[in-house]
């Protein structure tokens, strides 16, 4: 796979360091950062984002998550391996990246509210708005997968 251009070089000033912003301020939240990592891994896979998917499974291992887990991770539902309140991240993931699709249910919305706050719910979407968007970024400019290298000093 080649790159089809450097959407780094190329965006226009400060659309990305807008796009940087919201994903230290999601990081920055209070979410668990481990969780974060299965929700980005989960909306890359759907969106079909190899770039985006290579990352986050990445910084999970790092953050400790198992290779069980990661491999089961597009089967969720059909495994022990995850708590509530992930299965709750995970469909809320799943409902949002194919919001055309889903239109977001009350009943889906009731769910999830059970095991988040408003403000980590909020923290939430907005992490997954930043992933959806960076995958409409590395899916069209072909970024290739593999090329990522988790920074060591990145905080956990």
């Amino acid at each position: 796979m080649q790159p089809r251009l450097d959407y780094q070089k190329n965006a226009p000033k400060g659309a990305l360091e807008a796009m940087l912003s919201l994903e230290k301020s999601v990081r920055a939240s209070g979410l668990e950062h481990p969780l974060l990592e299965l929700v980005k891994a989960r909306a890359s896979q759907i969106n079909g984002c190899a770039y985006c998917i290579d990352m986050h499974t990445k910084d999970a291992r790092a953050l400790g998550e198992t290779e069980q887990r990661l491999y089961a991770l597009s089967a969720w539902r059909e495994t022990p391996f995850y708590s509530e309140r992930e299965r709750a991240a995970l469909e809320w993931a799943e409902a949002l990246t194919l919001i055309s699709q889903t239109n977001v249910p009350d009943e889906l919305y009731d769910r999830v509210r059970k095991h988040f706050t408003e403000a980590e719910l909020a923290s939430l979407t907005l992490a997954l708005v930043a992933i959806n968007g960076w995958n409409r970024i590395a899916i069209p400019f072909r970024v290739v997968p593999g090329s990522y290298q988790r920074n060591p000093s990145a905080a956990a």
